[in-house]
């Protein structure tokens, strides 16, 4: 993202504040590695993403039991992930727009109070139809953290670390993923599903307490309008923007591979050949360790190959782990989700901080299109890869991954071949 000459938000109607005293400059105000704030806002956003991906994909290393538990199939109790997700594409639109007027802070404060609050109410449902309608209200709630996150910190964070944060977000993503699962594989083994989304609720709780304790208040936040022709206006100049519109499409199929894989792994391995326990099920989801180490090193891989060579090697490392995945060997099927997740979230990562350093204006909005993308993926991959399985095994699932990482190699080659173009174009 360019940032404006103030550092604040360009969306129109913003209200600039006034001060009697001559402000800091604004690259020395904002937030960098060791510096002041840094580490506590880190840990804040660290914990908003764990707490994020745990509520949000709670349910998705359980949909074995819970398709026992209600005598429904695999791709009807996927509906109780592709809710969450869904519900979340739905309402980050609106909700980033609601961050440009109250804040990036208070909405994301909010968001996950209400997320959690129905966390807890999740395991008290009756049925597999109010299961998924608190799911799909908890991940509408749960839209008010990725965009005002992202939002939050290209305003807060100076731009050469941009990226390295994002990614230290996301990696928060993949703890809270990781470890969403695992715990709720052992635990349900013991004492059954709703016991452990329960402890996945109170665990938000806590991440909640401390993200709301530690984040600091934000400094070059100035708010815009709510005015929907306003508002309407920024979001069709980022659809305009082919660069965006690229970057949206790539976060959509990224996630659908890995909505996909993660929604159905679990069936798989708990039949034959591999018949493993639901705790061990659980555990596999320990290879998320590698998406928080890949989404961490985004930055340094953007340094040495550039934004397209580094999603050329996010998509071709996503494929060639799809690929393991069919063989019948179990550690030779974990070598494959390994090099999934890494590819996954190193590509999620570099995408989403594109979109950052690309829009102009609207951050929020910006972010919110990228988000809103990103989980009508994941709904899609959640949903086609069940459907998948259903009728083709394992085999229909990948191949459901392949076609979507041979749309993330087309449309970063129509990049490259769309930047060559304007190169030489462009006036020496």
């Amino acid at each position: 993202m360019t940032p404006a000459s103030t550092g604040a938000s360009t969306s129109v109607g913003a209200v600039a504040s006034v001060s009697s005293a001559a402000p800091p400059p604004v690259r020395a105000s904002r937030m960098s590695p060791g510096g002041p704030g840094y580490r506590r806002m880190s840990l804040a956003l660290f914990l908003a993403g764990v707490a994020t991906f745990a509520l949000l994909y709670s349910t998705q290393a359980l949909l074995p039991l819970i398709s026992g538990d209600f005598a429904v199939s695999a791709s009807d109790a996927s509906w109780t992930v592709s809710a969450a997700t869904g519900g979340l594409a739905l309402f980050v639109l609106p909700m980033s727009a609601l961050s440009e007027r109250f804040g990036r802070r208070t909405v994301m404060t909010v968001s996950l109070a209400v997320a959690v609050t129905v966390g807890l109410l999740v395991p008290f449902a009756p049925s597999l139809v109010a299961l998924v309608a608190l799911r799909a209200l908890q991940g509408a709630a749960l839209a008010g953290l990725p965009a005002s996150a992202t939002a939050y910190l290209a305003e807060e964070v100076t731009p050469k670390a941009l990226v390295t944060a994002i990614g230290l977000f996301v990696a928060g993503n993949s703890v809270g993923g990781m470890s969403g699962r695992v715990i709720t594989g052992w635990v349900a083994q013991e004492w059954g599903w709703r016991v452990a989304v329960g402890v996945i609720g109170l665990i938000a709780v806590a991440c909640a307490v401390a993200f709301r304790l530690l984040l600091p208040a934000p400094r070059h936040f100035r708010p815009g309008s709510l005015r929907p022709r306003v508002l309407a206006g920024t979001v069709r100049r980022h659809l305009a923007n082919p660069l965006l519109r690229r970057l949206f499409a790539i976060g959509a199929l990224f996630m659908t591979v890995f909505g996909g894989v993660y929604t159905v792994i679990g069936y798989r391995l708990t039949e034959a050949p591999f018949s493993l326990p639901q705790g061990v099920v659980g555990s596999v989801f320990l290879v998320y360790l590698v998406g928080t180490v890949s989404a961490s090193a985004a930055g340094r891989l953007v340094g040495r190959l550039g934004r397209r060579g580094a999603l050329y090697a996010g998509g071709g490392t996503t494929a060639v782990g799809l690929v393991l995945s069919l063989a019948g060997s179990l550690p030779v099927v974990l070598l494959g989700l390994v090099l999934i997740t890494a590819g996954f979230f190193a590509g999620h990562a570099v995408a989403s901080s594109a979109v950052g350093k690309t829009a102009d204006e609207g951050r929020a909005q910006a972010a919110a299109l990228y988000q809103s993308a990103y989980y009508v993926g994941s709904s899609a991959g959640s949903t086609a890869g069940a459907l998948a399985f259903h009728a083709g095994g394992w085999a229909g699932t990948v191949a459901v991954g392949l076609v979507a990482v041979a749309g993330v190699a087309a449309i970063t080659l129509a990049g490259t071949r769309a930047a060559a173009r304007a190169a030489v174009l462009r006036p020496a």
